[in-house]
C-alpha cells in the first residue's frame, strides 16, 4: 500500500481480496442447478395432481 497526498494506491491482489481457483464457479453452477431442479419439482407436483 503506497500513500501519495489523500490518495492510497494498494496492489490488485490486496484490493480483490479474494480467490482466483474457479471453485465458487462450481459451487454457484452447482447450487443453481439444484435450485432449479427443487423449484421444478414444487411446481410440477401440484400441476400433475
Amino acid at each position: 500500500m503506497e500513500r501519495r497526498g489523500d490518495e492510497v494506491h494498494i496492489e490488485t491482489e490486496e484490493a480483490r481480496a479474494g480467490e482466483s481457483t474457479g471453485i465458487m464457479r462450481w459451487v454457484l453452477g452447482i447450487s443453481l442447478t439444484l435450485a432449479v431442479v427443487a423449484m421444478s419439482v414444487v411446481w410440477l407436483i401440484p400441476a400433475l395432481s
